[in-house]
């Protein structure tokens, strides 16, 4: 959340005293966002399962430049594909427990059927199609409490990237459980979701984003991407009941 309200009192006698947020504190989605509203300088606390987690200073290689080639490589995507809109660390209101700060999703517009929509003070309300995160290690709450909460929210696919082991998980949800997808046979992973969306998972962990970009271009001319992109544009223009058994 982007904060922009008065520093709080500095007193804890004070009628007006807003506690700060600290990791490890128990709330719920209100009394956290007023929190969270109290400490403008704060950049980056998230709610998991009713758990406050502030973030720490982020290093550069094990997740800024990673965080960069994510964000080119859905980037990308983005671009050749109207109707889908890219965000990078947005706040997501889940439900009561949970408010995230994604490093990424990539969401269906509205307006083209998707299935979460921007709240009139502009944070993303209800489960984006696809949220992709940068982890240290597999030791982080990204692959436990967090996978959990998108589990239940419905978020279709997620995506984590943990830096130290050279790994990207890829889960799908299917049957109200999350699956790990597999590369094929040239270690791609294409989205069950945004056709056109494939991966060279061993490209992207060491850094040849001319690799990822290339197999990227693949699958943006495909068919079932040429297809994907067509219906977004018969759902926004409101086409989709044409009759013609599309």
């Amino acid at each position: 959340m982007v904060n922009t309200s008065p520093q709080q009192p500095t007193s804890s006698a004070s009628p007006d005293y807003i506690p700060p947020l600290e990791s490890g504190d128990r709330l719920v989605r209100p009394e956290f966002e007023r929190r969270y509203s109290a400490m403008p300088n704060l950049k980056k606390a998230e709610l998991i399962e009713g758990i406050v987690y502030v973030a720490s200073p982020l290093r550069f290689e094990p997740h800024a430049e990673p965080h960069g080639d994510l964000m080119i490589w859905l980037g990308n995507y983005k671009v050749a594909t109207p109707g889908v809109r890219l965000g990078d660390n947005p706040t997501v209101r889940l439900d009561l427990d949970n408010e995230p700060q994604p490093d990424a999703i990539l969401i269906i517009d509205t307006a083209c059927g998707g299935r979460s929509y921007i709240g009139v003070d502009g944070y993303v309300e209800g489960a984006p199609e696809l949220v992709a995160e940068v982890a240290a290690s597999s030791a982080t709450k990204d692959l436990y409490d967090k996978k959990r909460a998108y589990r239940r929210n419905g978020i279709q696919e997620y995506i984590v990237w943990q830096v130290f082991e050279s790994t990207v998980s890829w889960f799908s949800l299917q049957d109200g459980e999350y699956v790990e997808l597999t590369p094929n046979a040239d270690g791609i992973i294409q989205s069950q979701v945004f056709p056109g969306l494939w991966l060279d998972i061993s490209a992207l962990v060491t850094g040849n984003m001319q690799q990822v970009l290339g197999v990227l271009q693949t699958g943006l001319n495909s068919g079932e991407h040429q297809k994907f992109v067509a219906e977004l544009q018969k759902f926004a223009t409101g086409d989709r009941f044409s009759g013609n058994g599309e």
